[in-house]
């Protein structure tokens, strides 16, 4: 979706599509506009039209892991679907100064779904609070053939977050026990680390 200057270097901002049988979920939407706020970061975007195999209109629900600017800016293009948030994190994104791009969180027409913890969103599905980054951090549990693949946005930003996690939604995320962790800033997924020794 784009890139950002963190600590001097290129971060890359990802969303992710999980196809359902039931519905196709967009979680997070990046960042689609330039805002002076941010202009530190240096934000180089690749909008969403312009992905080859992405279709704005195919998406059903969309997800925030958080309300940062970076991934809630293209919020705005999907008025008129379900945002699935967590209340404390909406509640924060609105009241809380600099914490995010305020526009971008209250875009015309953006409609939010306010949840209180977990909820099933679909079968195999679901969405669990992690707090850390933010107050109101969630992510979102695939559960698939017996193995669980967590999008866990920026609970853990680097891979080395989840190796050693510090923040309770770094641990409650190493609980799951995932197959893999697909992180909003990096590249790859995260794996579990196999025992050698074992």
């Amino acid at each position: 979706m784009a890139e950002l200057l963190a600590e001097g270097e290129r971060m890359p901002v990802y969303v992710h599509v999980i196809d359902h049988p039931d519905a196709r979920v967009l979680v997070d939407t990046g960042l689609t506009q330039l805002h002076p706020a941010v202009a530190d970061m240096d934000p180089r975007l690749i909008p969403l039209r312009a992905q080859a195999d992405f279709d704005l209109a195919g998406i059903d629900i969309v997800v925030n892991t958080h309300l940062h600017f970076d991934h809630c800016g293209g919020n705005h293009l999907f008025t008129g679907k379900p945002i699935y948030v967590q209340r404390i994190e909406l509640d924060d994104a609105r009241s809380e100064d600099d914490y995010t791009i305020r526009e971008w969180v209250d875009a015309p027409g953006v409609q939010y779904v306010p949840v209180d913890g977990e909820l099933e969103l679909l079968p195999g599905i679901r969405l669990v609070p992690t707090p850390g980054h933010t107050r109101g951090s969630q992510v979102v549990v695939v559960e698939a053939g017996g193995q669980s693949v967590v999008v866990c946005g920026d609970t853990a930003v680097f891979h080395a977050e989840l190796d050693e996690p510090r923040t309770e939604g770094q641990r409650l995320v190493r609980a799951l026990d995932p197959e893999e962790v697909w992180l909003s800033h990096e590249h790859e997924p995260w794996r579990p680390q196999v025992d050698q020794h074992g």
